[in-house]
């Protein structure tokens, strides 16, 4: 632990004097393609000159804990770059896999010099607010899905997204694709935008055929070079920074405290007494 905080403590201060490089989060929800997507946006990158990193992050077991990790043997023609890496991340069972550690990793990628990191969370409809907090962007995937299925997760997307876009936009799909997306257009006209200097933006795309992925990193880089002009990317950086800091002061006092000989020596007796109602879980907690 101390030799990982003295590695990170020394990436940091080498990277502070240089031009920071985007960090792009990517949600949507289970079957809307996203490793799909991120290996046609990330081809396309490499095949620009751009080194790319890749963090997907798979959901972890609520039974066993496990994850199959299995992203990267889904990202096949991506992996044959040399100036590209992934690596699969489980979830830890945490809203959208977001942990500090994603944070810390994606510094590493920074400071490894690579152009852009794409971060895969875990899903949208209850991990939004935590995907748009690490990262310097925040891009939702929605499938070409009927209204019923869209209006579980449009008011989180709508609250948080930098840009939608719409996947799968081939084919049968097409005209339902251009229906979604002029119904995603609709509804940020009538949202408050997050940012003052950026408007959300909705793109069609699909990576099987690569339709429009040059324009869903077109829309990227402007917003990222708004975002950079107007001095928010670093501000809300900074703010990211000082969120991570009372992250890891939260995971440590909880660490702590498990680890205290008086908790591990009474916590099976409370345990079983809350169980039996013989305390309350407040009550618990505070002789603890």
């Amino acid at each position: 632990m101390v030799q990982a905080d003295y590695v990170l403590q020394q990436v940091a201060h080498a990277t502070a004097g240089h031009p920071p490089k985007p960090r792009i989060a990517i949600s949507g929800p289970p079957g809307v393609g996203k490793s799909t997507f991120i290996e046609a946006l990330g081809v396309h990158l490499v095949s620009r000159g751009n080194s790319v990193a890749v963090l997907p992050i798979d959901p972890s077991s609520t039974t066993s804990g496990g994850s199959i990790l299995g992203d990267k043997t889904r990202m096949n023609r991506l992996t044959a770059f040399s100036n590209t890496f992934i690596r699969p991340s489980p979830s830890r069972g945490l809203l959208g896999g977001v942990t500090k550690e994603t944070s810390e990793v994606m510094l590493l990628f920074e400071g490894a010099g690579f152009d852009v990191s794409l971060i895969e969370t875990v899903g949208v409809g209850q991990s939004e607010h935590t995907g748009a907090d690490m990262a310097d962007m925040f891009v939702v995937l929605v499938p070409p899905a009927s209204g019923d299925e869209l209006q579980g997760i449009k008011r989180g997307i709508l609250e948080v997204a930098d840009l939608v876009v719409v996947t799968k936009a081939d084919g049968a799909l097409v005209d339902e694709a251009n229906r979604v997306a002029t119904d995603y257009r609709s509804a940020f006209r009538l949202q408050r935008p997050r940012y003052r200097e950026w408007s959300p933006k909705v793109v069609k795309c699909s990576a099987t055929t690569n339709y429009n992925i040059d324009t869903v990193w077109n829309n990227i880089a402007e917003f990222v070079e708004v975002v950079k002009n107007s001095g928010r990317f670093m501000r809300t950086r900074a703010e990211q920074q000082q969120k991570l800091m009372w992250t890891c002061i939260e995971f440590e006092l909880k660490t702590r405290f498990s680890h205290h000989p008086h908790v591990k020596e009474s916590i099976e007796k409370t345990e079983n007494e809350v169980k039996d109602g013989v305390l309350t879980p407040r009550r618990a907690a505070v002789s603890l």
